[in-house]
């Protein structure tokens, strides 16, 4: 690695990539595997936006139903740094590939569980603390998922690409939203709104069962990180990974989770705030909202992808800087073309909005891997990732819809955007470049 990259005792250098069929066998199933992985997740979310509310919170008022509906949300980011520890050791002391096998069937669980759950008016209270309890599983799933898909693309990729293979795990999220999004638009449009109301939206949580079959079949197929094969063989796996990191590189967890606070918060904002400010606030129609949110997620992989690319030839830190500075920019010009209603202005509005989101997530799995000594690396860049969708996005939605309800004005949303923007863009400017272009280092 570079003279700034971390490097101490136990540290061991990989290979210049393994055999390129396996990186792209490893890259594909990354992107496929997280993809129905945030897909689980986002159902969850999406759900919550729609129809929680009248399913598991039937006392309360339909606004105060979709804040609880979205405290539910944040429940499952609260587990997420437990998650990332818990995954984070053993993907630092028996393998990143089991830990994803495990953290796909937890999430498959969780997420079926949801599908099967009864409603508040069949069995009380004990529904909305039972849909509690699942989404604490989900977070715990997903506290390990990006960790461990990260590193397997990072670490099987040639050193000079790091930045390209790892946008394949970072594409899952997008991609997972589509999926969720298209799937409660076919089935919202083949039921009428009582059906939806009474078993429909169940629909997409049990096709999860499905796909967690697809995703452990194509997760099994895959090889072992080379880096982590290397630390097994050398008998240089840390004890304690978590506690080794927190000892030896505390300024990198700090600076890794504070630059994640504001695309996670932004990009709940977006996946789940949006529909239920479209249609509430703004009356649009649910499926033009689901649209539009699907147009924003295309918008928001192809630029993850760029992002991604791109860091290999400017840096990682370069091209995080421009997209931290877009999400600073644009909140209040957000919310301006978004509360015209108009279908055009609407898309504008979070085409742009995605592509600063993608500029800052793109290069994340190469930059959090290089922030990282590999015996501790699961554990680093797992606990920074959850750390920072708790900070940032777990209670977004729940805390834009309280601003929304106590000011009246999409404005005071969008002051909340360039708030937590300002952290993450303060965060950014403290990290040191890791990666040098045009002079690749191995990923110690």
């Amino acid at each position: 690695m570079t003279s700034t990259d971390p490097v101490g005792a136990g540290s061991v250098a990989d290979t210049t990539g393994s055999a390129p069929r396996q990186v792209r066998r490893v890259a594909t199933t990354s992107a496929i595997g997280t993809t129905i992985e945030w897909y689980d997740f986002f159902i969850y979310a999406t759900a919550a936006a729609l129809v929680f509310n009248s399913q598991f919170f039937s006392t309360l008022s339909p606004a105060s139903g979709t804040l609880a509906a979205f405290a539910t949300l944040g429940v499952g980011l609260i587990a997420r740094p437990l998650g990332g520890i818990v995954w984070g050791h053993f993907g630092d002391r028996i393998g990143r590939k089991k830990m994803l096998v495990a953290s796909l069937l937890l999430m498959g669980f969780a997420t079926v569980g949801v599908g099967l759950l009864p409603t508040y008016a069949q069995i009380g209270v004990a529904a909305p603390i039972l849909l509690v309890v699942l989404r604490l599983l989900q977070g715990l799933s997903a506290g390990g998922e990006w960790g461990g898909a990260a590193l397997m693309s990072v670490e099987h990729a040639p050193p000079g690409k790091r930045g390209r293979y790892g946008s394949f795990p970072q594409i899952g999220v997008p991609a997972g939203l589509i999926l969720a999004q298209l799937v409660f638009l076919v089935v919202s449009n083949l039921t009428s709104p009582e059906q939806f109301a009474a078993w429909g939206w169940r629909i997409p949580f049990l096709l999860s069962i499905l796909l967690v079959v697809v995703g452990l079949v194509i997760r099994l197929r895959v090889e072992e990180s080379p880096v982590f094969a290397m630390l097994r063989e050398n008998r240089s796996r840390s004890r304690a990974p978590i506690l080794e990191v927190f000892r030896n590189r505390p300024r990198e967890l700090v600076l890794a989770s504070g630059s994640f606070i504001a695309n996670n918060a932004i990009g709940y904002i977006f996946l789940a705030y949006l529909l239920a400010y479209g249609t509430q606030v703004l009356a649009v129609e649910r499926n033009t909202m689901i649209l539009v949110v699907i147009i924003g997620s295309l918008s928001w992989l192809v630029s993850i992808v760029a992002g991604a690319v791109w860091s290999d030839r400017a840096g990682r830190r370069a091209v995080y800087l421009v997209g931290s500075v877009l999400l600073v920019l644009w909140p209040v010009p957000f919310f301006l073309l978004l509360d015209t209603a108009a279908f055009g202005a609407m898309v504008a509005a979070v085409v742009v909005l995605t592509i600063g989101l993608g500029l800052s997530y793109g290069p994340q799995s190469a930059l959090f891997a290089e922030m990282f000594e590999a015996r501790y690396r699961y554990s680093g860049a797992s606990f920074s990732y959850a750390v920072g969708a708790v900070l940032g996005g777990g209670f977004a939605p729940l805390i834009a819809t309280a601003l929304q309800q106590a000011y009246g004005t999409s404005m005071s949303v969008a002051a909340y955007m360039v708030l937590v923007a300002l952290v993450s863009l303060t965060a950014v400017l403290l990290i040191r470049e890791t990666h040098r272009p045009g002079s690749p280092a191995r990923l110690s």
